[in-house]
């Protein structure tokens, strides 16, 4: 799933470029396209993160459009893992992973997908992009 953001003056930091929280921002923001539509938004709230790492590498500033490109990298008996990458105007800006498991809110633990969830993850392929017009 690809989507097109702004850097907005709230994703900066006092240095005056992207915060490194934008990054798991715009992530979850192209997750929540991609699963709205695989019309998968009922997981919302049952989907808690238990992984995320990235690797910044590019400045970027306020003003600057920015794409993510996420994409399921495998859906495990209970757990899914994206991969993601940032991009801005001179490059890629960073990249990384974020896991999910899927858990009913008050659950104590993981439970394994059901099995339409699992093949509407697993078959998404690639979504057409959300752009900034």
């Amino acid at each position: 799933m690809t989507t097109e953001r702004r850097v907005e003056w709230s994703d900066t930091d006092a240095a005056g470029h992207y915060h490194f929280s934008a990054v798991q921002r715009w992530a979850e923001a192209a997750e929540a396209t991609l699963l709205r539509r695989l019309g998968l938004d009922g997981l919302f709230g049952r989907i808690p993160r238990v992984h995320f790492e990235a690797d910044y590498r590019e400045r970027l500033w306020f003003g600057d459009v920015v794409r993510t490109e996420l994409r399921v990298e495998r859906v495990g008996g209970s757990s899914l893992h994206y991969a993601f990458e940032v991009h801005g105007p001179h490059g890629l800006a960073a990249s990384g992973r974020m896991s999910v498991v899927h858990a009913a809110p008050h659950a104590k633990g993981a439970e394994p997908w059901p099995e339409q969830v699992r093949h509407a993850l697993a078959g998404a392929g690639r979504q057409e992009p959300e752009v900034i017009r």
